[in-house]
């Protein structure tokens, strides 16, 4: 998805509360970029409601444009759909589209979404209340971005190019929706790491955590074992003052611990982000983190499960350091934030609490951790209780059509096999155009991330098969539009 983002918000500490932070907003917290780049910035008036004619207002949206490799007139343009968050962290980050650029001859535009980064429909008010929210969701910004390419293309140099859309994570869902609603605007989507099917009625509520968990046994002797037992173990030495305290001190917690439940809820996303950032070189997407980032956590967690409650939770305190201080420049660690903050956290829950019902559960027995049904009821209470909106369920399937995709073409859905949001996409090509890709040694959006000297020749594959599907939608594209003239 991009990756996960920073979220500054304290929430109650009720599991339900919780499932709605770790589960559902977990897709992209961005952190610093990896590479610089070169683009220019403008601003689009977008109408606030592409879909009702009472409110008439319009907003600035914010797009990028890089057109250094863009020589000549009909050239494609790669628009990247935008996530949740500021875009500028995607531009920085999808270093596929800044590495094909030249290859393609391409123009690149980086989006915004609405309610994200400096795209404010109502300026500082966007965020007050639900009726100013009312305008965040998937189909207005999908509207918004078919308008801008419609701006963009009216230029006679561009009004034949081919517009291939690529995102990654949310993004990459909205890649894919996008070409399967605006068929007429984008030739083709890459849909990186798009769990489009992550919908209840379509997958298993427990894939997620057992991938997460699969990723921990791979990646060393009795790693995951000894994570399954911390939990007890947690339990018991909180529920003195003194375990309390031994805690605090053996994390190196900014603040003293006043319940357990603060640590496991921290630690269980710790762990799902290491698995999504498992990548095979170092790399700085969600913080500063070694090459394989969980073998390096497993060496901590290596000794068998029986040991007693402190050396297994020391060992436990030295795993999370490594995703938390790599680098050994904090001096303690604050449980309360888990990522920086370019992602946009309330809108994305609100979108998780109207439209993007994501169903997560633990048995902990195939996985990992503790276990956590999923209780749509619950759920929809605590977005009540947080914006006087209720969840519609189905909507997604409704609207894009779940699992029933065989009509639509061009699209390439990719996938890691290290990526915990992999269960929720596309496996296997439902037909000829629309094709997936699989890499099995890939984390969350592997593919999109710049080239690299350490990637495995799988992923390599994938983009070298992933650019030559491009060129041949960009060629289809070209033959339709010269038959139109």
């Amino acid at each position: 998805m991009t990756a996960l983002f920073g979220f500054a918000l304290v929430l109650s500490c009720s599991a339900h509360v919780f499932a709605l932070k770790s589960h559902l907003f977990r897709q992209r917290v961005p952190g610093p970029a990896d590479t610089d780049v070169d683009y220019k910035t403008y601003y689009f008036d977008q109408k606030i409601d592409h879909f009702g004619f009472l409110e008439n207002g319009t907003f600035k949206q914010r797009y990028l444009v890089a057109d250094k490799h863009w020589h000549k007139e009909g050239n494609p343009i790669l628009f990247y759909t935008g996530n949740e968050g500021d875009i500028t962290w995607f531009c920085n980050n999808t270093g596929f589209m800044w590495d094909v650029a030249e290859e393609l001859g391409a123009m690149l535009v980086f989006a915004e979404h609405r309610y994200y980064g400096e795209s404010m429909p109502f300026g500082a008010e966007s965020y007050s209340d639900a009726k100013h929210l009312n305008y965040l969701s998937s189909e207005q910004a999908l509207a918004d971005f078919a308008v801008l390419i419609r701006y963009l293309k009216e230029s006679p140099a561009t009004n034949r190019s081919a517009v291939i859309a690529i995102g990654g994570s949310y993004g990459g869902m909205l890649a894919a929706w996008f070409r399967m609603k605006y068929p007429h605007v984008v030739a083709g989507a890459l849909a990186a790491s798009a769990p489009i099917w992550q919908f209840p009625g379509m997958v298993d509520c427990g894939v997620f955590y057992r991938i997460v968990t699969d990723d921990f046994s791979r990646g060393g002797k009795n790693c995951d074992a000894n994570i399954r037992v911390s939990w007890k173990a947690i339990d018991k030495l909180s529920s003195t003052d003194e375990g309390l305290q031994w805690l605090s001190r053996e994390f190196s917690l900014c603040a003293p611990l006043t319940k357990g439940f603060d640590l496991k809820s921290w630690l269980q996303e710790t762990w799902v982000n290491l698995a999504m950032v498992d990548y095979p070189y170092k790399a700085n997407f969600l913080q500063p983190l070694p090459a394989w980032p969980i073998k390096v956590v497993c060496e901590n967690l290596r000794f068998s499960p029986e040991v007693p409650e402190q050396e297994l939770l020391s060992g436990v305190a030295k795993a999370a350091k490594v995703y938390y201080n790599y680098t050994g420049e904090a001096s303690c660690l604050n449980i309360s934030q888990s990522a920086t903050g370019n992602l946009g956290m309330m809108g994305w829950f609100y979108q998780a609490c109207t439209e993007m019902v994501m169903p997560m559960c633990t048995d902990g027995v195939k996985d990992m951790f503790e276990p956590q049904e999923w209780n749509f009821q619950a759920f929809s209470d605590e977005c009540f209780s947080m914006f006087g909106v209720r969840p519609r369920a189905d909507w997604a399937a409704v609207m894009y059509g779940g699992k029933a995709i065989a009509s639509h073409s061009n699209i390439i859905f990719s996938n890691g096999g290290l990526d915990p949001w992999s269960g929720g996409g596309v496996l296997q090509s439902p037909s000829e155009s629309l094709v997936a890709v699989w890499i099995p040694e890939g984390a969350h959006h592997l593919d999109l991330r710049y080239n690299n000297e350490y990637d495995p020749k799988s992923v390599l594959d994938a983009r070298q098969q992933e650019v030559a599907i491009i060129k041949q939608w960009i060629k289809q594209w070209a033959a339709h539009t010269q038959r139109e003239l």
